[in-house]
């Protein structure tokens, strides 16, 4: 039926094109003679022009594509095709008339002007149907929710004329900071001011909803956005991200809700391409804990530098699973890719994982993360974080692989909790190894929490307003830094392939956001009032957490590196042997099943390890090296966010 329809159309549009030719023809006689109507001079003289230019006329049409067009859509590239079928059909048809009668009798002028008028013929009625189709049917669709547009660049453009093709909304102003701009029309959508005026002018236009089609906007131009939003009680929709906006087809559909990743991730990390590509191009590569947050995102991103192989190893067959079939639906060479179902903590396996794929680069980043979790099970997180990377750094110095990089966490920073001690013990591990290792290069990195990874808030957040409530937050200081999932594993990839064997490289974070705030903007984004609609209790600091985490230790002097988002804890001091006999010990307690006695050493073997309770509230003596001591708050501007 579909196929039916195109075909009478094109028919439909042909014939409309057709019955053009001879009275454009016969307009530009007229118009020789100042529109004196000589008809029996006129059918003399045209007697041969105006059957020629039908026949060649309607052969350029077929030949130029005219009907591959659809009206309700024409554009430029539709009127470039018509000029060129309409200049190529006059001149065969002077040619072809020439060959009658030389043109005798016809003015030279109407061989000029014809063309000109068959090509307004054909593209006038074109673009009144097209513009009768997204302005008046639009303007008659009574129940289209009315859309106050942010950004009136490309996306902006493209964003209008999408949405006057369909009914989905009704642009009825933009909104752009560039003063050029102001009182221009895209698609006679006026650009109405300045964001800042957004409340006004949504008053005054009766918006129903904001668009935000700005998808390279800096995160701090998204927050001003929000908070504009909230003053005047619209919901805000957006385009993709510039990374997952791949095309501009269909954007209309493509909207979707603003979410707190928006808010809370920064700018777009700038990477070293050439660095990574001559890091990872063509090297055997192996990341453990591949089914996790930060596992799979360096997975999906080592790809893009075409590694020989890529063995994902983890030990949860579901997590596992996942991104085995994402991969696998995506990559171009299967046999780049090899997911390993296996355990960190056993050393024959991961020998012969090591003999069979001789991997030259090694990302650890397999580790048990939950804070309150590992309280109550503290043999796994020390057999787990503190053994388990012990063995995979062991495998690698075996093997000479070329660099090994340890995935930490601020927690290890003063570590209140067995998460954060054990994780402490496996930056000093990979330290003290770097002084016998031969051939391989041994980093650290160390970041905060990554927004939506498992565990975190945000996910469970999301849940609890879902829900209707309540939202459970720990303490009304608490504070967290926060990276989002793509960020961390960038930067994880470029400390590794820029860092330097027995060096901790800290990302930076940002300042610290207060969890209250985060709540507070979750709700609101949400289309809640926080508080009122959806409350908020608070639930007091639970086994092993802390107020606030901090980046670098007291005696560690953040430096600069080639990376403007990467640092390097100088000064950081350890005592090989005294790591090696807490191994020791280690491996001896949980061997013999003594629990207590294992975290007794793990504490004492950490100078600086505090008791879990009672937690200060000190703010943490440094949290950024260009902004330290700093709380973002949420309720004024957006900030970040870390496991409750």
């Amino acid at each position: 039926m579909s196929r039916s329809r195109g075909r009478w159309a094109r028919l439909l549009a042909f014939v409309h094109d057709a019955l053009w030719i001879a009275p454009a023809i016969l307009i530009a006689y007229a118009a020789r003679f100042n529109l004196e109507w000589r008809v029996p001079e006129m059918s003399y003289d045209l007697r041969y022009l105006v059957p020629v230019a039908l026949v060649s006329h309607s052969i350029s049409f077929w030949v130029f594509g005219l009907y591959r067009g659809v009206w309700r859509f024409a554009s430029v590239p539709d009127l470039v095709r018509i000029l060129k079928s309409v200049v190529v059909g006059a001149a065969f048809a002077v040619f072809g008339a020439l060959a009658f009668n030389r043109l005798e009798g016809v003015p030279r002028t109407v061989l000029v002007l014809y063309p000109l008028f068959l090509a307004l013929g054909l593209s006038v009625p074109r673009l009144l149907y097209r513009w009768f189709k997204d302005h008046r049917l639009g303007l008659s669709g009574g129940e289209q929710p009315r859309a106050l547009i942010v950004g009136a660049g490309t996306a902006g453009e493209l964003l209008v004329r999408d949405l006057l093709r369909g009914k989905q909304y009704l642009p009825v102003g933009l909104l752009d900071d560039d003063g050029y701009k102001q009182g221009s029309e895209i698609h006679n959508v006026r650009v109405m001011g300045r964001i800042r005026n957004l409340p006004k002018i949504a008053d005054k236009t009766q918006a129903d909803l904001v668009l935000l089609a700005m998808p390279g906007a800096p995160h701090m131009v998204r927050q001003a956005v929000i908070a504009f939003c909230d003053q005047a009680q619209l919901p805000c929709k957006t385009l993709p991200s510039v990374d997952d906006l791949h095309d501009a087809a269909d954007l209309g559909a493509r909207l979707r809700s603003v979410e707190i990743e928006d808010l809370l991730g920064r700018d777009q990390v700038v990477l070293d391409e050439g660095m990574l590509q001559s890091f990872l191009q063509g090297k055997r590569v192996l990341v453990t804990g591949a089914g996790g947050s930060i596992g799979s995102e360096l997975c999906r991103q080592i790809l893009r530098f075409s590694p020989a192989t890529l063995v994902a190893l983890d030990n949860g067959e579901f997590n596992l699973y996942q991104i085995d079939r994402e991969i696998m639906s995506g990559v171009s060479k299967p046999q780049q890719w090899l997911p390993q179902l296996g355990d960190v903590r056993d050393t024959e396996y991961l020998e012969k994982l090591f003999l069979n794929y001789q991997p030259q680069v090694v990302f650890h980043a397999a580790a048990y993360k939950h804070v309150p979790l590992l309280e109550t099970n503290e043999a796994q997180a020390v057999a787990n974080n503190v053994l388990g990377t012990w063995n995979v750094l062991q495998a690698a110095l075996r093997h000479s692989s070329e660099r090994f990089v340890l995935v930490s966490t601020d927690k290890a920073v003063s570590p209140g909790n067995v998460m954060g001690a054990t994780k402490r013990v496996a930056e000093l591990i990979c330290q003290t190894a770097q002084e016998s290792a031969v051939k391989t290069e041994v980093i650290t990195t160390r970041f905060g929490n990554v927004l939506g990874s498992a565990g975190s808030v945000v996910p469970l957040f999301r849940q609890q307003i879902a829900a209707g409530g309540p939202v459970t937050v720990t303490d009304a200081e608490m504070t967290r830094f926060f990276m989002t999932i793509p960020e961390a594993a960038s930067l994880v990839l470029q400390a590794g392939a820029q860092g330097e064997g027995g060096q901790i490289y800290v990302l930076q974070m940002g300042a610290a956001v207060k969890i209250i705030d985060l709540a507070r903007q979750m709700i609101r984004l949400a289309g809640f009032v926080p508080e009122e609609e959806i409350a908020i209790e608070f639930t007091g600091l639970r086994p092993g957490e802390k107020m606030h985490e901090s980046l670098f230790y007291p005696d560690e002097t953040p430096v600069g590196t080639a990376h403007g988002k990467i640092l390097r804890a100088a000064g950081t001091r350890y005592d090989r042997v005294a790591i090696e006999d807490c191994l020791t010990a280690l491996r001896a307690g949980l061997g013999n099943q003594a629990v207590a006695e294992s975290v007794a050493i793990l504490r004492q073997a950490l100078a600086d390890l505090v008791p879990s309770l009672p937690v200060t509230r000190e703010q943490p003596e440094i949290e950024d090296a260009s902004a330290a001591g700093v709380v973002v708050r949420l309720s004024a501007v957006s900030g970040g966010v870390a496991e409750n």
